[in-house]
């Protein structure tokens, strides 16, 4: 008998989208087919007027990450504990937060620090990206090859300090000379990198300007992190990488610039791959003048129409890869505590928004196919990041990470609807369709709105990025 069988919903599979039944033993999906009431099942769930998607892949979180936009004051955002247990609610399944690697530290001592802090408190799976950072020693890039085989496959870097200096904030940047050495690593034992990309000295020297002009308003971060910075560092990245053979995956990209640079890599058959957030598709630098404007930055910054459209169009046909948020929980007041151009909190608090957001403007509005739809919150970061197909699919052999959204729901976002902070950015944001049930390895964690998992439920994932996806751009 079957521990679990999802009936009655259409199905969304690499294959088409049906009224098929999801069976479920353990922890894994062994089934998906035509209904047969002759299956016999411990559970069937009813998932009549419902689709039926593979649970969301978030790959862009800073959880319990330090906060360097107030470096004096040791601040720290929330943890795994509290905001994975947004994302259930949302229908995220699992995450890929960060471990840091900077001078003084290495890499296995990095990530048995974040695992630990990690282990029991998480309610989703989860993995990490390994974040270089700084001078480090050329000996350390030795190490890369070690994490690849033990299941990190993907290395984050830097091009630029995206705050000015300051003695108590960590550096970020990683020089170019180290970014091509960690390029050289990875693409000799298949891990990918994964680049924030913006010209160093073009930013430095904006804020310098606008410091020395005596212009500290927050809504001038776009002249600061701006469209010019975006491409310089995308195709400067690119050729790097189409020297070293490294496959990379641009995060949080924020312009037309950066989406075309991509499109034009990726026609010469290089394994690039761009993220987007769904924020950046949503609100645009007009934004920041609004009385909780900041609620909707991170870096790089909001930006304007015509890159909203840029991302939007990749997302729905091809080029954008990914939808993330640069998840940095925060409470409402830590959020809008930096009014001025160099304090302004970055990251967002959008996980659990992100998969109803997705399918409400993307789906609902703009007639993104469903399958494209499991392509951008599930499917592709599971193949770029190493996950799949335990994850992000909806297939025989899978975990069973399902998620059912009901397309009926048609409302306006309330803060009642949210479940980690005292706020949201998404409050008032009119939507149709929302995840109402969401299922980890088989067990329902969250049903019709109602909590029933526990944050001892998410496991650390080993990745392994299967090699066409390095060779040549595979989604």
């Amino acid at each position: 008998m079957l521990d679990l069988v999802i009936r009655g919903g259409d199905v969304v599979t690499p294959q088409g989208v049906g009224r098929w039944d999801v069976a479920v033993q353990g922890e894994r999906i062994v089934a998906v087919g035509l209904p047969d009431p002759r299956v016999e099942a411990g559970r069937v769930l009813d998932a009549t007027g419902k689709l039926v998607v593979p649970g969301g892949i978030e790959p862009h979180t800073h959880l319990a990450h330090f906060i360097s936009m107030h470096p004096e004051d040791n601040l720290h955002t929330l943890g795994p504990e509290e905001d994975t247990r947004g994302m259930v609610f949302g229908g995220t399944t699992t995450h890929v937060d960060f471990c840091f690697v900077r001078p003084g530290t290495d890499i296995p001592q990095a990530l048995e620090t974040r695992g630990a802090r990690w282990k029991g408190n998480s309610y989703t799976d989860y993995s990490f990206h390994v974040a270089l950072q700084g001078q480090l020693p050329i000996k350390l890039f030795d190490q890369i090859p070690e994490a690849i085989q033990a299941g990190f496959p993907s290395f984050k870097v830097f091009t630029v300090e995206v705050l000015p200096p300051h003695p108590k904030r960590h550096p970020y940047r990683l020089d170019f000379g180290r970014i091509q050495l960690a390029m050289e690593k990875v693409a000799a034992h298949d891990g990918i990198m994964a680049v924030h990309a913006e010209d160093h000295d073009l930013v430095q020297f904006m804020y310098e300007k606008f410091r020395e002009e005596k212009q500290t308003d927050g809504w001038l971060l776009p002249l600061v992190h701006n469209k010019l910075s975006e491409l310089l560092a995308f195709r400067r990245t690119i050729q790097l990488a189409a020297h070293t053979g490294a496959g990379v995956y641009f995060v949080h990209t924020s312009a037309r610039e950066g989406v075309e640079a991509v499109a034009e890599a990726r026609a010469k058959g290089l394994p690039i791959y761009a993220e987007t957030l769904h924020h950046y598709a949503c609100f645009t630098a007009e934004d920041y003048k609004t009385p909780r404007g900041f609620c909707y930055h991170t870096y790089p910054s909001l930006k304007y129409p015509e890159d909203q459209t840029a991302l939007w169009d990749g997302l729905v046909h091809d080029g954008v890869s990914t939808t993330a948020t640069d998840e940095f929980p925060t409470s409402l007041e830590l959020k809008l505590r930096g009014q001025d151009l160099e304090n302004v909190t970055g990251g967002n608090l959008g996980a659990e928004a992100r998969m109803g957001i997705v399918f409400s403007e993307g789906v609902m509005k703009r007639r993104m196919s469903l399958q494209r739809f499991a392509d951008v919150t599930a499917t592709n970061a599971a193949r770029i990041l190493g996950l799949y197909p335990q994850k992000g699919v909806i297939a025989p052999g899978s975990d069973a990470d399902l998620v059912l959204i009901d397309p009926a729901i048609r409302k306006t976002l309330a803060r009642e609807d949210f479940h980690v902070s005292d706020y949201s950015p998404w409050e008032g944001w009119p939507i149709q369709g929302w995840p109402v049930t969401t299922i980890l390895r088989g067990r329902v964690v969250v049903e019709h709105g109602r909590l029933v998992g526990d944050a001892l439920d998410g496991r650390l994932v080993r990745r392994r990025i299967a090699p066409e996806v390095l060779r040549r751009p595979a989604c």
